[in-house]
């Protein structure tokens, strides 16, 4: 159903069942300010859209003009970010990108070094890469995946693409630990090639820095890897055909807009696990391509999570299961000035245990040097801040004790999370808040996000999460929006795709599917003994009710049978439903309704020959052509009869 018929703000109050006569049918129950309630059959639920916004939505009265007026004012607001969008989409079609050749047979080799299996997700992704940089425009594409999923392969991938075609390609970082990593993984993937891979960033020392800078201004350096030392004046590159940004939320401001300096006619290619607002706001919007790697690598688990109140037992406990199994842990604790008492403490606790502190106070040397001994096992228990939180990678380590997880944010959560169980071995995360504190609403809220988004490939889903808990940032600037809150974020990115198409002279595409009103009097609905779950059942009407097709509905039906069983005579007639709705959408029906012992039909516009046929087919049939309307008696069976008439009266293609 198109953006503008949403008519009303409510608050979803259940799935109920009433029957009326004799006819048992399935509703969603809707609740409106001053005690109103709506009815919606299921077949209609594509007429409801779910909130998703920052605040908590005010409920408004049912057919009132608040919510009419609330959009008005959002859909007038959406020209701006619109006309920004344009502005964007305009200036990336007249920038001059490189269009990359197709892989030469080196790349064949070295993608065959990958050690791993790659998953269906993976592959789609270095193909969508790969096919925007043999694009002649410029490449802006965000790639989705899971902490450990492969994002980094698809990265590499593209990096030796465009080297391969004579270019440079420049990866960023957020820390000097995470670019140190990434140089490790490129430089030994690339070392049969004659590929030249540096890092750039505080490790270094001002002359290897400088030999390094010289080196891409000669383009004698073909792959660099570094922090936002990269984006200082001094740093030019002699022939850039690629930017990697991997994890672009760690950056502030000012990072971005020397990025978007350094990103014009660039191919730029984004990773990230957890994006922001923000971000997530410009790939749902249409502002970004995206690719997402959902399939998790084979053997791995997810990760056992407590959310809680500190524990010390619970703490001595984790380190010594780790210390038994010959693994190590990773102790976040945030604040530099009392780590030395926090370590104090887990000695007392497990004298056992190696331990060693690092934080980003600490000697471009001292880290360094830290992080190589963990690394090598030398210690059992790291005891940090969350500068372990960025793309480190240690499968030995598989257990994480968070001290103050309530200070953190979803995102920061998710990643420090995701240090952990990067091998088949099981892992487990504590995520502690003070035991004698009440926790505010919105460190409740993520706590409880980040503990029930344990799955596998559930990064997406706790970035929408985050969407809800604090909202999207404009786009355009710092200025956080209250209109997505107003409105919710669905509703908001539709209205934007709308304004987008209006200012390019696009037709409108619309994103639900159309409306038709079909009453018969069939039992048709999902009984409870075939899915009890009420989500379940909720979801299976959903899926049901976005199928515009007969394919749509078989696939449904597919998915029905392989997950719950087979079907009852109920949920068949469901399906019969749903294919009769399927063939009025097609014909551009929006009312298929029983009155006595007839059907009437509309809207109808009938040319002469059509006529004729309708008499052919319906002797009986009464045509009102003035209301476009058509007047049939009702077949039996009911529903296969009003199919075959419909195809029979108006032919597929």
């Amino acid at each position: 159903m198109p953006s503008g018929t949403i008519i009303d703000e409510g608050r979803f109050e259940g799935l109920v069942s009433r029957t009326m006569v004799g006819i048992e049918r399935d509703y969603l129950v809707i609740g409106y300010a001053a005690g109103d309630r709506l009815y919606v059959p299921v077949d209609q639920l594509a007429s409801v859209r779910r909130y998703t916004g920052g605040e908590t939505p005010r409920v408004s009265r049912m057919g009132g003009r608040d919510w009419t007026e609330q959009k008005d004012r959002v859909r007038k607001a959406v020209a701006a970010v619109a006309a920004e969008v344009v502005t964007l989409h305009r200036l990336r079609a007249a920038a001059e990108g490189h269009r990359f050749g197709p892989d030469t047979p080196w790349q064949t080799e070295m993608e065959a070094t990958f050690p791993y299996e790659e998953t269906p997700d993976q592959l789609s992704s270095v193909a969508d890469v790969k096919a925007d940089m043999e694009e002649a425009g410029p490449m802006d594409r965000l790639i989705f995946g899971d902490v450990g999923f492969g994002k980094t392969e698809v990265a590499i991938r593209a990096a030796f693409k465009a080297v391969q075609d004579g270019r440079q390609a420049a990866v960023l970082c957020p820390t000097t630990l995470l670019a140190q990593q990434h140089h490790q993984t490129f430089s030994e993937r690339f070392a049969p090639y004659p590929v030249r891979v540096e890092v750039l960033s505080r490790f270094l020392t001002q002359r290897q820095q400088a030999k390094v800078v010289a080196g891409l201004a000669r383009g004698s350096v073909d792959v660099v890897i570094g922090t936002h030392r990269l984006l200082s004046d001094d740093v030019v590159f002699k022939d850039l055909g690629l930017l990697v940004v991997d994890e672009e939320q760690r950056f502030g401001v000012s990072a971005k807009d020397a990025i978007k300096r350094l990103r014009v006619g660039v191919d730029v290619l984004t990773l990230t696990a957890t994006p922001i607002p923000r971000t997530l706001e410009m790939a749902l919007t249409g502002i970004r391509d995206v690719s997402h790697i959902r399939t998790p690598p084979e053997d791995r688990h997810p990760i056992l999570t407590y959310v809680g109140p500190y524990d010390e037992q619970a703490v001595s406990a984790a380190i010594r299961r780790e210390l038994l199994r010959e693994g190590q842990v990773f102790y976040v604790h945030n604040r530099v000035r009392s780590m030395d008492a926090a370590l104090a403490r887990l000695r007392e606790l497990v004298p056992d245990a190696r331990y060693v502190t690092a934080h980003g106070q600490m000697s471009e040397g001292q880290l360094e040097q830290v992080m190589i001994d963990f690394w090598n096992r030398e210690y059992d228990v790291l005891v940090a801040t969350t500068i372990i939180e960025a793309g480190l990678d240690l499968p030995s380590v598989n257990t994480l004790i968070v001290e103050r997880a309530d200070l953190l944010g979803l995102a920061q959560l998710y990643q420090l999370r995701g240090r952990v169980g990067r091998s088949s071995q099981r892992a487990y995360a504590y995520l502690f808040h003070p035991p004698d504190q009440t926790l505010t609403e919105e460190a409740h809220r993520r706590l409880e996000a980040v503990g029930e988004a344990t799955d596998l490939g559930s990064g997406f889903q706790l970035a929408l999460r985050d969407l809800e808990i604090r909202g999207a940032g404009s786009i355009l600037g710092e200025v956080q929006s209250g209109h997505i809150a107003a409105v919710g974020f669905d509703l908001y990115a539709e209205l934007v795709a709308e304004a987008v198409a209006e200012m390019e002279g696009r037709p409108v595409s619309e994103t639900t599917p159309p409306e038709v009103r079909i009453d018969l009097p069939v039992d048709a609905h999902m009984p409870e003994s075939y899915i009890s779950d009420h989500e379940l059942r909720l979801e299976a009407y959903r899926r049901l009710a976005a199928a515009v097709t007969n394919e749509d509905v078989d696939d449904v039906a597919s998915e029905w049978v392989d997950r719950f069983g087979r079907l009852p005579t109920e949920a068949e007639a469901l399906l019969a439903l749903a294919r009769l709705r399927a063939e009025a959408i097609r014909v551009g029906l929006d009312e298929v309704v029983k009155l006595r012992h007839e059907i009437r039909m509309g809207p109808v516009d009938l040319r002469p020959s059509e006529e004729v046929r309708l008499a052919r087919l319906q002797p009986r049939s009464v045509l009102r052509a003035a209301e476009g309307l058509v007047f049939i008696p009702a077949p039996e069976p009911l529903i296969p009869g009003l199919i075959d008439f419909m195809r029979a009266m108006w032919p597929l293609d």
